[in-house]
């Protein structure tokens, strides 16, 4: 046994939670951003702006998210390069064969790859050789066999949750808001889930309104000690940068989490916020405004499908009030009574920018 724990240790394995539940799984959320969200924010900028170049760029950038996401775990757990570049393989097989599940199925078979090739990797003369076939052939045998079960599972959790949110708006509004809320704060990637479970519709909407009301709940909440960096850095960036100060006083997250409740169901509920965009979006916020450009997304592709009519002005306003105006009104009113009472005091929530 001591011998295995040495060689694990001399191959950089390490069997954790932190390791394939937080370090994987927020790498898997960047590939997902440098490919799909990106992706979709140039094609989006193409169509409306009729820059059929941008459109074609946007299409390119979508279409790498299986090898996008596979090597950014891959970077994650310390991958060699030879291991890490042929992740990309194991991420199309493992994308494509997931179906609307594909990211959960390119975490899990990534991981199992990623550290197959990591244990062979420089361990015979023809690594080259040796190094990209074993995770390959490891990666695609685990795709075909494991990745269509997977979609599947991650597809009914996430047609489970949308179904709940559907039949019960005011509840599950509640619930899905502060769930993903908590998870965008922790060092957990809230893309990562809302795209594995593929989370759209009015359960998106719940979810992008958990996510605003962290980020710019935690931006206007900390700007007397943080300022105008604070604000951008946390309201465009994310409410993550909190995370050390939540450790020392867990009371300072409670505001946020407050407002998460209260808009999550005015969301589903008064304006039937719906995200029909690409899923990850339901999970970012305001980061880089992608959740708000996913809503837009999807509206634009309702109206293609001939299911909405047009924007309207109640949909712009429901918009920027869950995500921008009541998030920063409501935590900043919820601020002042923690601090009144003494929950929160002066510098909790100070960031070393």
């Amino acid at each position: 046994m001591e011998k295995i724990k040495k060689f694990l240790k001399k191959k950089n394995i390490e069997i954790s939670a932190k390791r394939y539940l937080i370090d994987a799984l927020s790498a898997m959320a960047q590939g997902l951003f440098a490919s799909l969200l990106i992706g979709t924010i140039i094609g989006t900028l193409g169509k409306q702006l009729g820059i059929e170049l941008l459109v074609t760029v946007g299409n390119y950038a979508k279409a790498a998210v299986g090898p996008a996401m596979a090597i950014s775990i891959g970077f994650a757990l310390s991958a060699s390069p030879l291991v890490l570049f042929s992740l990309a393989a194991v991420g199309v097989a493992a994308n494509e064969l997931g179906g609307a599940g594909g990211p959960l199925a390119v975490l899990v078979v990534t991981i199992f790859a990623a550290e197959f090739g990591k244990l062979v990797s420089k361990e015979t003369k023809i690594d080259i050789i040796v190094t990209p076939f074993v995770t390959i052939f490891v990666g695609v045998v685990l795709s075909i066999w494991w990745a269509p079960a997977i979609g599947t599972a991650a597809s009914s959790v996430g047609n489970a949750i949308k179904w709940a949110t559907n039949l019960q708006p005011f509840l599950m509004g509640i619930v899905v808001s502060v769930i993903i809320g908590i998870a965008l704060t922790l060092p957990i990637s809230s893309a990562a889930i809302c795209a594995a479970l593929s989370l759209t519709g009015l359960a998106g909407g719940a979810a992008l309104a958990g996510c605003c009301a962290q980020m710019i709940g935690f931006a206007v909440l900390s700007f007397r000690e943080n300022k105008w960096g604070g604000l951008f850095a946390q309201g465009i960036g994310t409410s993550m940068l909190q995370m050390g100060n939540i450790v020392k006083n867990p009371r300072i997250w409670l505001p946020a989490i407050l407002t998460s409740a209260i808009t999550g169901p005015l969301a589903t509920c008064v304006f039937h916020l719906e995200m029909n965009g690409a899923a990850v979006s339901s999970g970012m916020g305001t980061c880089g405004l992608v959740g708000q450009i996913g809503v837009y997304t999807g509206w634009l592709a309702d109206i293609d499908a001939g299911l909405k009519a047009a924007i309207t002005s109640m949909d712009w306003i429901g918009l920027i009030l869950i995500s921008f105006i009541l998030p920063g009104v409501l935590t900043w009113g919820f601020g002042l009574i923690f601090r009144k009472i003494g929950w929160i005091k002066e510098n909790d929530l100070k960031l070393d920018l």
